[in-house]
């Protein structure tokens, strides 16, 4: 009888211990990684067209026809070892945000002037070595054109987009 208790307990026991493996051992297994990118379209249509040439990136946005009339603004982001200096036309113009605004209104069927982010403390060629790479991320983003009641447009960065109608914001 007794060892009848002792068998029937260490049963339980690898029963108990066995169930919770399988969760354990997915836990562990378990490896995602994520590369690329994907486009949210939430309302307005625009692209972004990017150029390189001597170590600056030449950026444009587009608004395809069937667009609604926003406001665009766009940033770089890259890594710590290089600085980032932004010119180009006079119509981009730098917020203490960190992002750089473009004043006009973009239209369906437009397309902004050109903002270049110049890619600096490049090291020279005989320093580079194999495996050196670095990467510069462009980040823009639109906002709809909003009227005050005289007629006045602005644009409202704080609005968010709920169920396809934008809303808040001042």
């Amino acid at each position: 009888m007794k060892k009848k208790n002792i068998i029937l307990a260490a049963l339980a026991v690898s029963l108990t211990v066995s169930a919770g493996v399988g969760t354990a051992w997915s836990y562990f297994t378990t490896y995602a990684e994520a590369s690329g990118g994907y486009t949210l379209n939430l309302g307005d249509k625009t692209t972004v067209e990017e150029e390189f040439s001597s170590w600056t990136k030449h950026v444009a946005i587009t608004s395809r026809e069937d667009s609604e009339p926003v406001y665009v603004r766009a940033r770089a982001f890259c890594g710590s070892d290089y600085q980032l200096v932004y010119s180009g036309s006079a119509k981009w113009s730098p917020n203490s945000d960190g992002y750089y605004y473009y004043s006009d209104i973009l239209n369906g069927g437009e397309k902004t002037e050109v903002l270049d982010i110049k890619i600096e403390n490049i090291p020279v060629d005989e320093d580079l070595k194999d495996g050196d790479n670095f990467n510069v991320v462009v980040i823009y983003e639109t906002t709809p054109v909003r009227y005050r009641a005289d007629g006045t447009p602005y644009a409202d960065w704080t609005a968010t987009l709920n169920t396809g109608t934008v809303e808040g914001g001042a």
